[in-house]
């Protein structure tokens, strides 16, 4: 009898309608010798006959079992599997999800070459219920490619954020030697196995290859154990398999794995739970604490540096069970950006309360509650996302609602003299035309360190939904205080709206499909409105209301309003835009002398093509210049036409266009005409790997690489430095060389020129912009501009300093004045206590009037670092995580440590020494920048713009 390679372990409760779809992605797998071993839970409908029929269907390929009882999780199932497999390998599947066709070929292919005991892949959720069909790969960081690992220790992250046990193929023979089973009785069994298969396995490899699909309900009637986290018994069983998993590591000496584990415990499976928090009772509330707190004493204290503000606030803040500030910091974790305390001060510091940082334990209070950072102090009220709690709710049973809440005024700044007014908006979510209908607030008034306020709204006189489409509205606060318009949800927070009466509407359609406004409460704790049908509606026959709902007259109407719907939607779709672009816009003449510029995505004015288009207007050329932007038009060129990225008049603008001016990539999605030439100016040679050069982009597959090939086919010209971007840059974009335009870059332009005038008359110049930031002119100025961070999973990471800026200003404030530059991605806050010797210039547009201001740069990796060279001026390199950048999954093309023209330090002190010995820096290292600009500027001379312009847009050059 033949062996199989691969066994399946289908596991099945009450799914007999999805089991069949299961078992045939089974069946359906390239590989062919692999056998589908189903078990049945005990199921009470028909799903072992199901598997029964499966079985006859397909002899020798298929088997199915039954246990005599339900065992009330997958543990048992599974482990009956494992003893009926005779595959040399085994996989699991559930009933509701499914295998990517090739996933039993891949890695059984990667098990036979490494020899590994357990081999794994991607997993993808497959959101079910989302109208545009929309997928998320889990934790794709893993599996960015190829990798196989002597030891789980070698990868921590491994076991730390990748527990599920169905996206993995396990030896058989090493499950059974190892005694590897799930536990019984208890959920979250995936995460004791998985750490278990993990820690014992001799080999593990990782492929960058899709293998198994999630199938994900969001809406479902029917919660899944993960999903039911008000169960107390849920959380339970949580932490004692967390604890199970903790005593594996201590067992194994696996102390490093195990803080990572924390952190991640912090920062996620914590915090699944304490979403729920504002919507619970106290009883459930105390009885966490209890469960909680008995574990997190045992949490190695780093983990709390390895996790977001909020989630180390609300760990502290349920230690200390004070449930008035952690329950706001709750919902400000469930509402992205919301922020839901008031604050307080002390000694220029702020914090997210007043509560702790005075008592016996203040020192650690502090290091958690501190929120300076954060920005909340300085930050314009407006761009604030105020916590707004409901405090009552009432109606009159019929269509009148009274709603009364409190804003959240942080550190008081909204003054007390302040006139307020506001409006009470109920907005339907899903639109056709606008949807919405405002009520005014009766009162509004200041209260301590909120705005209270109260206020009555005729919902059933006044609101009138179309009764078929737009059946959630959502409540919002609109106040004005002074010049200061503040738009809030409303978080119901502990208001029991059980007893609620359903309001009566009357909607435009027919209200024979509904006529009620039920309150409920949103998946992030906020108020909402919900169409349902009662009164006159329900009370008549259910055929009646059937034929309402089903029948011709009220189909033709919905298929209607859908219909205008989609049409609305899709027109300003990504999907449509493109299609538009291409079948309409494309076949619109070229516009001879139009070019359209665009710098970081439109993020900015500045960088080489703001350069090129102020040579334009300075030579006088004749031509019309629209430029992109995103966000707010504020600070771009007036006299240029200016309109906002993938706007219609956007990708008209693009279609219609003689040139594309731009330093990082217009829409990949969008074909360049044959009439058009594109002139990319990039924005910096490279030190890390790019393009094609990096393991991500070759994981992509064919059809992924085929469409970034596509996208830098489209440059007509690639500006560069130096040779050197001709070895990286140009390679790992994959241009010819004839694209390559040795011109150096526009924007160093007016750095080389300040060097000269510089070198000349022995001077320094520093112009209007140091007035202008209030520098003292008996001081050196130093820019600070590192680069951003980006976590495992390729998401940016929000920007902390990695020394102690008042510890900066305290030491060498009095010689030096320190300008912060963030990476355009990142943002910064500084405390007040460095006023007037640290200033944030993040939000100018433009670097380059920075750099030729500073008398130094300190920064990392950024290559801010190649464009500086160019003034000959002292660089200092705090490259504080280094070996962790340098060797990351990109790598680099060159090691920064032999090649710096400064000291390249690694800590904080090393720092603040290089500082204090700054002239000798320059003088040591003079010769080393020389080099260095020799090797990555060589073509920086001055001119790049000029010679530009007069090639493609002047008559003498065209």
């Amino acid at each position: 009898m033949h062996v199989p390679d691969v066994s399946v372990v289908v596991i099945v409760y009450n799914d007999a309608e999805r089991l069949s779809t299961a078992v045939q992605s089974v069946l359906d797998q390239t590989l062919h010798g692999v056998e589908v071993v189903i078990v049945d839970d005990c199921s009470k409908d028909g799903s072992y006959t199901v598997a029964q029929e499966l079985q006859a269907a397909h002899p020798g390929r298929v088997r199915a079992f039954r246990l005599p009882e339900n065992s009330g999780g997958c543990g048992a199932p599974r482990n009956h599997g494992i003893q009926q497999a005779t595959g040399s390998y085994v996989m699991f599947l559930d009933s509701d999800d499914v295998l990517e066709r090739n996933a039993c070929r891949n890695m059984l292919e990667a098990a036979e070459r490494t020899g590994s005991d357990l081999v794994s892949g991607m997993c993808v959720r497959v959101h079910l219920d989302s109208r545009w069909g929309k997928t998320t790969e889990w934790y794709p960081w893993i599996y960015s490619r190829t990798r196989t690992l002597e030891s789980i220790t070698e990868y921590p992250d491994l076991l730390v954020y990748d527990t599920l046990s169905t996206n993995k193929c396990y030896r058989r023979a090493f499950l059974l030697e190892q005694g590897l089973e799930f536990p019984v009785g208890i959920h979250y069994e995936d995460l004791l196995f998985s750490a278990q298969a993990y820690v014992a396995a001799r080999r593990i490899t990782l492929i960058p290859n899709q293998v198994y699909f999630w199938n994900v309900v969001e809406k479902a009637a029917a919660k899944s154990i993960s999903n039911r986290r008000h169960e107390i018994a849920n959380f339970v069983h949580r932490m004692e398999i967390h604890r199970r998993v903790d005593e594996l590591l201590a067992a194994k000496g696996h102390t490093d794995i195990k803080s990572a584990k924390d952190a991640k415990f912090l920062k996620h499976d914590l915090v699944l739970h304490l979403r729920d928090l504002p919507l619970l009772g106290d009883a459930y509330r105390q009885e966490f604490a209890r469960l909680a707190n008995g574990y997190l004493a045992g949490i190695d204290p780093a983990a709390y540096e390895n996790v977001t503000y909020l989630q180390a606030i609300c760990a502290y803040l349920l230690g200390k069970e004070d449930w008035d500030n952690l329950i706001p910091a709750a919902d400000a974790m469930t509402n992205k950006g919301r922020l839901s305390s008031p604050l307080t001060e002390r000694d220029g510091r702020i914090y997210w309360c007043d509560q702790h940082v005075d008592g016996p334990d203040g020192a650690e209070a502090r290091r958690i509650l501190d929120v300076t950072e954060q920005g909340f102090h300085t930050a314009p009220l407006t761009s604030l996302q105020l916590g707004n709690r409901l405090t009552s709710y009432a109606d009159d049973g019929r269509g009148t609602v009274t709603l009364s809440g409190a804003v959240v005024n942080p550190l008081g700044r909204i003054a007390e003299d302040a006139e307020l007014k506001a409006s009470l908006e109920f907005r339907a979510r899903r639109q056709i035309g606008v949807r919405s209908f405002s009520f005014p607030v009766a009162t509004v008034r200041h209260a301590g360190d909120t705005i209270e306020w109260s206020g009555t709204a005729d919902i059933g006189g006044t609101v009138r939904p179309l009764g078929i489409i737009d059946a959630v509205w959502d409540v919002r606060l609109k106040l004005t205080a002074g010049r200061d318009r503040i738009t809030t949800r409303v978080s119901v927070g502990g208001v029991d709206l059980e007893s609620a009466s359903r309001l009566r509407v009357r909607p435009r359609l027919t209200r024979l499909v509904s006529d009620r406004f039920t309150p409920e409460v949103t998946k992030k704790g906020n108020l909402s409105y919900v169409l349902t049908a009662e009164g006159a509606a329900a009370v008549r026959t259910s055929g009646l209301i059937n034929h309402a709902i089903h029948g011709k007259t009220a189909n033709v109407v919905k298929r209607g309003l859908r219909k205008a719907l989609r049409v609305r939607r899709s027109m300003g779709s990504g999907e449509q835009k493109v299609k538009l672009y291409h079948e309409v816009f494309s076949k619109l003449p070229v516009k001879k002398g139009t070019v359209v510029f665009e710098s970081h995505m439109g993020k900015q004015y500045s960088d080489s093509p703001k350069a090129i288009y102020e040579e334009m207007v300075r030579q006088g050329v004749p031509f019309e210049a629209i430029w992109s932007y995103a966000g707010k038009p504020a600070g771009f060129p007036k006299e240029a036409t200016l309109v906002r990225r993938w706007s219609w008049p956007y990708l008209r603008a693009l279609a219609q266009a003689e040139f594309w001016v731009d330093n990082q990539g217009f829409p990949l999605a969008l074909a360049k005409r044959p009439g058009t030439t594109y002139i990319q100016t990039w924005h910096g040679s490279a030190l890390k790997r790019m393009g094609f050069h990096e393991p991500r982009t070759k994981a992509q597959g064919r059809v992924g690489q085929a469409r970034f090939q596509a996208a830098v086919d489209r440059f007509d010209h690639f500006l560069i430095r130096s040779e050197h971007d001709a070895r990286t840059l140009a390679k790992a974009f994959r241009l010819r060389d004839e694209v390559l335009l040795r011109t150096g870059y526009p924007r160093n332009d007016a750095l080389v020129e300040a060097q000269r005038e510089e070198a000349q008359s022995g001077e320094r110049v520093r112009g209007p912009l140091a007035a202008e930031l209030g520098i003292d002119p008996g001081k050196k100025v130093l820019l600070y501009a590192p680069t951003f961070r980006a976590g495992a999973d390729g998401a940016v990471e929000g920007f902390a300093f990695p020394f102690d800026v008042e510890e900066f200003a305290d030491r060498l404030g009095d010689r030096f004045t320190l300008l912060v530059r963030t990476h355009y991605l990142n943002s910064v806050s500084l405390p007040p206590s460095v006023a007037g010797r640290v200033v944030d210039v993040s939000r100018h547009h433009d670097i380059t009037p920075l750099l030729a201001l500073a008398d130094g740069l300190v920064t990392d990796y950024s290559s801010v670092m190649f464009d500086y060279a160019v003034l000959d001026r002292p660089m200092v390199f705090f490259a504080y995580d280094y070996e962790k950048y340098a060797t990351d999954i990109r790598g680099t093309y060159f090691d920064l440590k032999e090649k710096a023209p400064g000291p390249v330090v690694a800590t904080a002190d090393e720092l603040f020494q290089a500082l204090a010995a700054f002239e000798e820096a320059d003088a040591k290292y003079a010769e080393a920048r020389q080099r260095f600009l020799t090797e990555f500027g060589e073509y920086d001379r001055g001119d790049a713009a000029r010679r530009i312009v007069e090639k493609f847009f002047t008559r003498s050059g065209k």
